[in-house]
């Protein structure tokens, strides 16, 4: 499935990307999660990214710019008014990039954190299934520490 939409991407906006990759919480084997697929790209600069928002458009996303992380493009796509695919993009070198990656490698390497945080977003997603910002809110502090956690694990596997 995602392997499907970085070929699509990657047709559409030939030359871009110099990385897209399968990140969040579909890319970590068991964990919990909603059907949505996101995705990171990287790219030289970050004007590249809004180079190509005319060509992810005619693929059905939508550019929302930054949408509150400064350095970062946002685009997403939706099916029968749902989210399905989220495209978050950095220019080489933003802490960015080494965050979602970082995250995403911790939580496939430590599935013991990975079930605590996927037992968390069930809990939340029953509680609030109507009510994303309550649910985004109620799972921010374990996201801070697992980011905490997950960056200076790859920051010491990085550098031995």
């Amino acid at each position: 499935m995602a392997g499907d939409e970085i070929r699509r991407i990657r047709d559409a906006c030939e030359g871009v990307f110099t990385g897209l990759e399968h990140i969040g919480s579909t890319a970590v084997p068991g964990l919990s999660s909603k059907p949505v697929i996101d995705l990171l790209g990287e790219v030289p600069e970050i004007m590249r990214a809004d180079g190509c928002a005319g060509a992810l458009a005619g693929l059905g996303y939508r550019a929302m710019g930054e949408y509150g992380i400064p350095g970062r493009r946002y685009f997403y796509r939706e099916e029968g008014g749902r989210h399905t695919h989220h495209l978050h993009v950095f220019a080489t070198g933003d802490p960015g990039l080494r965050r979602h990656r970082a995250f995403r490698d911790y939580l496939i390497a430590h599935p013991d954190e990975a079930a605590a945080y996927g037992a968390l977003k069930t809990a939340l997603a029953r509680r609030y299934p109507e009510d994303i910002e309550a649910y985004m809110d109620g799972k921010n502090g374990m996201v801070k520490e697992l980011e905490l956690r997950a960056l200076t694990w790859s920051f010491h596997r990085d550098t031995r």
